[in-house]
C-alpha cells in the first residue's frame, strides 16, 4: 500500500508542471457540483465569450494527483477562444490517499473505489451540460491525461455513445479492466505515449512492478478500439523533429469512417508531450473530423 503512494507521488513530481492552473483564455470559468449515487463530484466549466449556440463541449479528465486545481487547461482555453467550443473540467473525489482520481482498476484502490460510479456521473454531467447549456449533442469530446486517459478507454468501450471521439495521452488499460470490457461499437479514439513512460509502460507492466495491478502494452490497448472499428490499414509518417521523434500511426478504414491514432513518442517521457509535439492543436485535428 505505501508503495503505490509512492509511485504516485512521483507521478506528481514527474507531470506536476503540467497541472498548473490554467488562467488563459478570456472566457470565463464557473465552479460546480454534481451528486451521483451518493458521491458528489465538483466539475469546472469554461466557456469563451461570445460562445455560439449548439457550440462544440470538450471534457477534459485530470490524472491522479492531491492538489485542488479548479482549472486544468493544458493549454486549451486559447484554442477554446479560437475555435469556439466550452471545455468542461471534472474532478474526480479523493481516494485515501488524499488524490483526486477516477476509477480504472488500480490495485490498492478497487475496494475502496467499488460503490463509485464515475462511468455513469460522466454520462449525466454531458447530458447534463448540454441540456442546461445548449452545447452540441454530437460535436462532444474526451480528452484525458494519465488516469484520466484510462478511464476514457472505459467510457470508449462502456459507454460509446457519450461522446463523438475520445482522446488519451499517457493513459493505459489496467489488465482486471481489460479482461472485464465488451466494447461492441466502434469509436474514434487517439493516443499519445511516450515510449520511455515510466509509469504507464509502453509494453504494458505484466509482473506488477509498481505494485498498481499489471497493466497491457500500449500498442495493445490502441489495438484493441482498432480491431472493435474493424480498421484495415495503417498509414504512418513522423512528425517535424523537436525534441523526440513522433510517429504517427494511423489506423484508417473504420466502420463508419471511424478511425484510430497512435502517436509514438519516441524516448518520451510520462508528460503531455509539448516538447515534442503540439499536441493540443493534433488532438483538435482529430476531433474536428468528427465535427458534424
Amino acid at each position: 500500500m505505501k508503495r503505490i503512494a509512492i509511485l504516485f507521488i512521483t507521478l506528481l513530481a514527474t507531470v506536476g508542471s503540467v497541472f498548473a492552473t490554467d488562467k488563459s483564455g478570456k472566457g470565463t470559468t464557473t465552479e460546480h457540483t454534481l451528486k451521483h449515487k451518493g458521491v458528489e463530484y465538483t466539475y469546472y466549466l469554461y466557456r469563451p465569450q461570445n460562445l455560439k449556440a449548439d457550440a462544440p463541449l470538450m471534457v477534459v479528465f485530470h490524472g491522479y494527483r492531491s492538489r485542488q486545481i479548479p482549472s486544468v487547461g493544458y493549454g486549451l482555453q486559447p484554442l477554446a477562444d479560437r475555435e469556439g467550443f466550452a471545455i468542461c473540467y471534472p474532478r474526480g473525489p479523493k481516494d485515501s490517499y488524499g488524490n483526486h482520481c477516477w476509477k480504472v482498476g488500480y490495485k490498492a484502490l478497487i475496494a475502496e473505489l467499488e460503490p463509485r460510479d464515475d462511468v455513469g456521473f460522466v454520462v449525466r454531467l454531458v447530458k447534463r451540460l448540454q441540456r442546461e447549456y445548449g452545447f452540441s449533442k454530437h460535436n462532444t469530446f474526451a480528452l484525458g491525461n494519465s488516469n484520466g486517459g484510462a478511464l476514457c478507454y472505459i467510457i470508449a468501450a462502456t459507454a460509446p455513445d457519450t461522446f463523438a471521439a475520445y482522446a488519451s495521452v499517457s493513459g493505459h488499460i489496467m489488465e482486471v479492466t481489460y479482461r472485464t470490457l465488451d466494447a461492441k461499437k466502434p469509436v474514434p479514439f487517439m493516443e499519445v505515449h511516450g515510449t520511455a513512460d515510466p509509469l504507464a509502460r509502453w509494453n504494458g507492466d505484466p509482473f506488477n512492478n509498481d505494485n498498481r495491478g499489471t497493466d497491457i502494452a500500449i500498442p495493445l490497448a490502441v489495438s484493441y478500439i482498432a480491431t472493435l472499428n474493424h480498421c484495415t490499414h495503417e498509414l504512418t509518417d513522423t512528425l517535424p523533429l523537436k525534441k523526440n521523434q513522433v510517429i504517427a500511426h494511423r489506423y484508417v478504414g473504420g466502420d463508419n469512417g471511424t478511425e484510430v491514432w497512435l502517436y509514438e513518442v519516441v524516448g518520451g517521457k510520462h508528460n503531455w508531450g509539448n516538447d515534442s509535439m503540439n499536441t493540443k492543436e493534433e488532438i483538435w485535428k482529430f476531433f474536428t473530423k468528427y465535427l458534424r
